[in-house]
């Protein structure tokens, strides 16, 4: 599974953001589950950021958010992410994808 979050951030607080960016995927990268992730800034936009990472699975993600650690250092700065779809599922040739449907409650 990989999640993608994108950051709008004012040049000014760049270097900052970058700081709390770091805390954040450090923090992430200490939960069960967690592959791999990447820091990385637009190279045409500056105040466009991306942490993108890579979980064993989708509750391994979600389960990692409510980790005290998590909510704590990365919370609050994943809170500033753009307001869009963030998880994706690996769509590599031979990988069964999602079937959207909808569930009954109850």
């Amino acid at each position: 599974m990989i999640v993608v979050n994108r950051f709008r951030v004012p040049e000014h607080e760049g270097e900052s953001f970058r700081v709390d960016l770091q805390r954040a995927h450090d923090a992430l990268a200490e939960r069960p589950g967690f592959l791999t992730g990447t820091i990385g800034r637009n190279v045409d936009d500056p105040e466009l950021w991306v942490l993108s990472t890579t979980w064993e699975h989708v509750g391994a993600y979600r389960r990692s958010l409510s980790s005290y650690d998590v909510k704590l250092h990365a919370v609050p700065t994943l809170g500033r992410a753009l307001d869009e779809p963030s998880a994706y599922e690996v769509a590599e040739a031979g990988t069964d994808l999602n079937i959207r449907q909808t569930r009954s409650i109850g």
